[in-house]
């Protein structure tokens, strides 16, 4: 059984090489970034917290630009995997509340970067953004535009999107051609291109889990890819503070329509998991072809406004078919230095070692308990009392486990930070053990300068520890909080086995369905596929400890088909067949 289980080992170890012929290195989503705190609202009767959303990542010659909501600046990187961070208000705006729901093109030597306005849009460009931005106009463009989108085609035609709302006589997303040689002005009519139907499309209906029927979803979010000469204008929907905000997209001939529908819509969508939603963001391709979907992920706890982003691989298939693999999307992931298969995705294997263990603490804060910080849900967090140094965290994860990768998630526990804070800094170290009195670093970031809020970490070599330990040296403000301290690995044995009794069954509302199946031993979550061709399962929900799923999110017209795997502290089990919902018999 050794000798198998080394070969089994060795093909995989062969296999990965094979798949990732250049790796770089692994991420881990919430993107680990120096978010900024929210400015302190006439209304806020809340802690502080920190906050971004609404991101546009683009390629220009091969640096990549991420700008998202009020951030004081941006982040560039080479490699998706380190991000720089340039405080850079822009012109006009220095109070630093300067830029809400941006976006960005690249077209020849120049970036250029808009925002929304409910006046006028002021158009930035910049011929090297790492040295910042200046507005070009001295006039903005005529309209006023929420959560706008730029592009500019391939014959240099210019096209500005907009649309924010859930009032369906009002808040369309909206188009219109810019003359770039009269002043940037409006070329032709803005256009009313779509809104959505939550009455035929069951993931645009608002509420968590697609839940509330009283509340109006809300459309916003424009974003516009062009693939083999077709136009996909995505937008976002129903609402940026619940768990199934996602992206959708309609499709064209040409840029101002007429846009039509994908029923394989949303195709950007993360309804579970330790963090969720994938909803207002863009997708960009990297300087190896790969596409990439950079999204809003929500906390919402504090503030409904309490967001992440996450970045995703993304694509187009075969026949045009727009995805974004969202599966794993908040475990280790592998970034290449070459082309990638997207579609199978960037999942390292790892699975987690950590969830619902055993925990004890220095302290803990009133209804803040160790256990929140492995109950995989980043909307719930353990808190010391103090931020002293020496406050520590500690999990017992049941057994000798291989540790390759640890995530470090912290809370905003009173921190009483506002605004963009340049000169913050965490730093910890984390401990590991065979029996809980012999402890050895297995991670040391006590010299640590830098602002880390979701800090990920593969280690070096993988480690083997029973028990592991966090210790606090500095946090930026508040107590020592942590809403994650997840741990990635392996444990030896046989992977779960695979799922039995999968069913799908759709209701009478075509937009619902109730899935079941029966538990795996060993298994502590499910990832659930979904779509609208046997082929083509590229949506998937990670569910977390149950045995069913109660699912609102499905189009009306469609046949939809599913596919069931478990994952379990050794791996993760073959994937069902494919099932095609039936409906429901009365």
């Amino acid at each position: 059984m050794i000798r198998q289980t080394g070969i089994i080992f060795l093909y995989l170890h062969l296999a990965l090489a094979a798949a990732y012929p250049q790796q770089t290195g692994t991420y881990c989503n919430p993107m680990n970034l120096d978010y900024a705190y929210e400015r302190k609202w006439p209304d806020m009767e809340h802690e502080s917290f920190r906050s971004t959303a609404d991101p546009a990542l683009v390629n220009h010659h091969g640096t990549y630009y991420l700008f998202s909501t009020n951030q004081y600046g941006y982040w560039w990187s080479d490699d998706l995997l380190h991000w720089n961070y340039i405080y850079n208000p822009l012109p006009g705006n220095e109070s630093g509340d300067d830029m809400c729901a941006p976006a960005a093109w690249s077209h020849g030597d120049t970036l250029f970067l808009i925002n929304s306005t409910w006046e006028h849009v002021p158009l930035y460009c910049s011929l090297d953004p790492k040295k910042g931005f200046r507005n070009m106009l001295a006039d903005p463009f005529p309209q006023a535009g929420w959560d706008p989108a730029l592009f500019i085609d391939d014959d240099g035609r210019m096209y500005f999107y907009w649309g924010s709302g859930n009032d369906p006589k009002l808040n369309y997303i909206k188009g219109v051609e810019i003359s770039r040689g009269n002043g940037y002005s409006d070329a032709g009519p803005p256009l009313d291109l779509f809104f959505i139907h939550p009455d035929q499309h069951g993931w645009e209906r608002f509420g968590e889990n697609n839940m509330d029927t009283l509340v109006n979803p809300y459309i916003e979010g424009s974003w516009m890819t062009k693939h083999n000469g077709r136009y996909y204008l995505q937008f976002a929907a129903p609402g940026t503070e619940i768990n199934v905000y996602a992206d959708g997209v309609y499709t064209s001939d040409h840029p101002l329509g007429p846009y039509r529908y994908e029923e394989y819509s949303p195709f950007s969508y993360k309804p579970g998991g330790f963090a969720r939603g994938a909803g207002h963001g863009g997708t960009m391709a990297d300087r190896y072809g790969n596409y990439w979907h950079v999204a809003t992920m929500q906390i919402s706890v504090k503030y409904k406004f309490e967001r992440r982003i996450g970045l995703f691989p993304a694509g187009f298939d075969d026949d045009g078919q727009l995805y974004c693999n969202t599966a794993f999307g908040d475990y280790p992931q592998r970034i290449t230095a070459g082309k990638a298969d997207h579609v199978a995705g960037l999942f390292t294997g790892w699975v987690l070692q950590s969830y619902n263990k055993k925990a004890t603490a220095s302290s803990s804060d009133t209804g803040h308990p160790p256990g929140l910080a492995f109950d995989e849900d980043i909307k719930t967090y353990w808190a010391a009392k103090t931020g002293n140094e020496g406050e520590f965290l500690e999990a017992d994860l049941g057994g000798a486990k291989v540790i390759r990768a640890i995530q470090l998630n912290y809370a905003d526990h009173h921190a009483g930070l506002f605004g963009k804070q340049t000169d913050l800094y965490h730093q910890y170290s984390i401990l590991g053990s065979p029996d809980g009195v012999n402890w050895k670093v297995i991670l040391d970031k006590r010299e640590n300068r830098s602002d880390v809020p979701h800090d990920y970490t593969e280690l070096p070599e993988p480690v083997t520890a029973r028990f592991v330990r966090v210790v606090n040296r500095h946090v930026p403000g508040g107590s020592f909080a942590i809403s994650g301290f997840r741990v990635f690995g392996i444990t030896e044995g046989p992977a779960p086995g695979p799922v039995s009794n999968f069913s799908v069954v759709r209701q009478a509302d075509r937009r619902n369905a109730r899935l079941e199946w029966t538990s795996v031993r060993g298994a502590y979550a499910y990832n659930i596929y979904y779509g609208i061709s046997p082929e083509k399962l590229y949506n998937c929900i990670m569910v977390i400890d149950q045995d069913h799923l109660d699912f609102r999110g499905l189009n009306i017209r469609p046949d939809y088909y599913f596919s069931i795997e478990a994952i379990g502290e050794t791996g993760v089990s073959p994937r069902s067949g494919v099932t095609k919902a039936e409906f429901e018999i009365k």
